[in-house]
């Protein structure tokens, strides 16, 4: 595709896609969305490397091959329990709960399942609900933050490492994401984002060393980093379909073991305000199982459920 310069919203050229060759324009004759000089690959390339993001993955990837090790039993027992409870916090706090509004929780559960969202270190929950909300707005299209038609790599892991524009982001926070802005919760975490995460590897440092560390914190948060990611990519290019949805989702059962659910993406985007997932009997949505265990104990409520099916709508 080629690209054109056009003017930024601080009256700098910035690059995004057009379909003609490379042209100076007057930035008031060319429009662009902020969704599209957000997440516009050229775009967040050409606006800087985000070197803190880098750091932390590489990091996080390297430091998670002392698990190799330093294996306990202990050790991996701890890791698959901070798996789930983060796990949870993203697909059941950060996710249906909080950037789709798919249930209500009481406080107190809702802390804890924020707190283990701030735990899988995938970012602060204003951050993570902002990407979200426009990935559904345009999804597969100019906008989305991980489109897979950038690349597979791209989608997967690539789109954390690009984009620097503080601006364009602050307009889309008023934009997609204003029931948030004052939530009091949701300041608090993004505020204490990284001092939790501190904690955490101290104390995990201080109970059991160096092998609850590596397996607890590093090899723990970098498997949660890519099932994540597998969400963002590879339920976008493989799997069934159980609704023609206007973008590339897709149902791939593998990716919904490890994410408690989420990889039931097609039925994601068919109703995406619905708590619950898994749309056929086989379909296992660990997360739709939760909300129905915090519903049975009074600590959930509003909950959306997905619609009946017709099955003229799904296919096989």
């Amino acid at each position: 595709m080629a690209l054109s310069l056009i003017g930024g919203l601080d009256g700098m050229s910035t690059v995004i896609p057009r379909q003609s060759g490379y042209v100076q324009t007057n930035p008031e004759t060319v429009k662009a969305t902020p969704e599209e000089l957000y997440a516009n690959k050229q775009f967040r390339l050409y606006s800087g490397l985000k070197w803190l993001n880098i750091s932390v993955i590489f990091a996080m990837h390297l430091m998670a091959l002392a698990a190799l090790f330093t294996f306990q039993w202990d050790s991996l027992l701890v890791m698959v329990v901070l798996y789930t409870w983060a796990g949870m916090g993203i697909t059941l706090g950060y996710h249906r709960m909080l950037t789709h509004r798919g249930l209500i929780l009481h406080p107190i559960a809702r802390f804890v399942i924020h707190l283990g969202a701030c735990l899988s270190m995938q970012g602060p929950p204003l951050k993570w609900a902002l990407t979200h909300r426009i990935h559904h707005a345009c999804s597969d299209q100019p906008g989305d933050p991980h489109s897979p038609l950038d690349g597979v790599f791209w989608s997967h892991m690539l789109w954390l490492s690009a984009g620097r524009d503080t601006a364009i982001e602050a307009s889309l926070q008023r934009k997609y994401i204003p029931d948030l802005a004052n939530d009091p919760l949701c300041l608090f975490f993004t505020r204490t984002y990284l001092l939790w995460n501190i904690l955490l590897g101290l104390i995990l440092l201080w109970l059991g060393g160096i092998s609850w560390l590596a397996w607890g914190m590093f090899l723990r948060v970098v498997l949660g980093f890519h099932m994540t990611w597998l969400v963002n990519s590879a339920t976008h290019i493989w799997g069934y379909r159980n609704y023609e949805t206007p973008d590339r989702s897709r149902n791939l059962w593998w990716v919904a073991l490890f994410t408690f659910g989420e990889g039931w993406h097609n039925n994601h985007h068919a109703q995406p305000t619905s708590a619950y997932h898994g749309h056929r009997w086989w379909e296992i949505d660990l997360t739709g199982w939760m909300v129905t265990a915090l519903c049975t104990t009074g600590l959930a409520h509003r909950v959306i459920g997905p619609k009946v099916f017709k099955r003229e709508r799904l296919k096989y």
